[in-house]
């Protein structure tokens, strides 16, 4: 099969455990907004996560705790309307699943049918291993989340390299381990020690995506402003701007300003 036909078969949970199998790693960025999905769409990404990173991006809050359940769906709802191929995944925001199974289907579901995204995605190992079963069982199917979790940053206070020590590092392995049996089907591992997260995608068969966690896993997820350099006040080193948009974007703006006040806009080709 040629890349071209390849790159126009949608992307499944099996085929995402196909390519773990096969050893092809696993593309994965974030979108909020139609625009944007629509072009991370059709460059080919696998995965497309709609991050409930939208609370620092989008809105400008310093955490992601504030985002709403309404929020993340009118977000994951605009971008499943911009993708043809990509497997697009919505984050669970903060308060829509921790210690509630009841209300972590709820809010999955509504997910589920008023975006009509293929996945949800959660923060957390043992503590919310019942929520995810619940979920499960309506069929739908969740993404796991260890290491870094945003959502629980006042618990730790800090974002710096979680699982450095060996018995967070010990309950990090038993976790994954914990998601993969209970029926996730991917796992997301934030800002671990390299080491340890090529064990983990070692020991496990469901793909495991990495966000500073070394090279060693079946793929790689990335916030799409801060690859493209939108957002210039985060520089943490897993992260390689692959563009700088920023000065771009500003340049742009500024050309239009100037060209309004000199009257150079709009020029008689540009008018009725």
């Amino acid at each position: 099969m040629s890349v071209a036909m390849n790159r126009q078969k949608k992307v499944t949970t099996h085929v995402l455990s196909e390519m773990k199998h096969n050893k092809e790693k696993i593309a994965m960025l974030t979108a909020y907004d139609y625009s944007l999905a629509k072009i991370v769409d059709q460059a080919g990404v696998d995965v497309i996560l709609v991050g409930d990173s939208a609370s620092n991006v989008m809105a400008g809050w310093e955490t992601t705790l504030p985002i709403t359940l309404d929020q993340m769906i009118y977000h994951g709802a605009s971008v499943v309307r911009a993708v043809n191929r990509a497997l697009v995944v919505v984050d669970m925001p903060f308060g829509t699943y921790q210690g509630n199974s009841k209300e972590a289907l709820s809010s999955a579901i509504r997910i589920m049918k008023e975006t009509a995204a293929d996945s949800v995605k959660l923060e957390g190992g043992a503590e919310v291993v019942e929520c995810i079963s619940r979920i499960l069982s309506a069929g739908i199917p969740v993404m796991g989340h260890l290491g870094l979790t945003p959502q629980s940053i006042h618990k730790f206070g800090t974002y710096t390299v979680r699982a450095k020590q060996e018995e967070e590092a010990k309950k990090l392995i038993e976790d994954a381990h914990l998601l993969q049996e209970v029926g996730c089907f991917a796992i997301v591992l934030e800002k671990i020690p390299a080491e340890l997260a090529q064990r983990v995608a070692a020991e496990l068969t469901i793909p495991i995506i990495g966000i500073g966690a070394g090279s060693g896993v079946d793929g790689q997820v990335l916030v799409l402003h801060d690859m493209l350099g939108i957002n210039q006040e985060f520089s943490p080193r897993f992260l390689r701007r692959y563009h700088n948009l920023f000065a771009e974007i500003s340049g742009a703006v500024g050309n239009y300003i100037q060209d309004v006040k000199s009257i150079d806009f709009p020029n008689e080709r540009e008018q009725y």
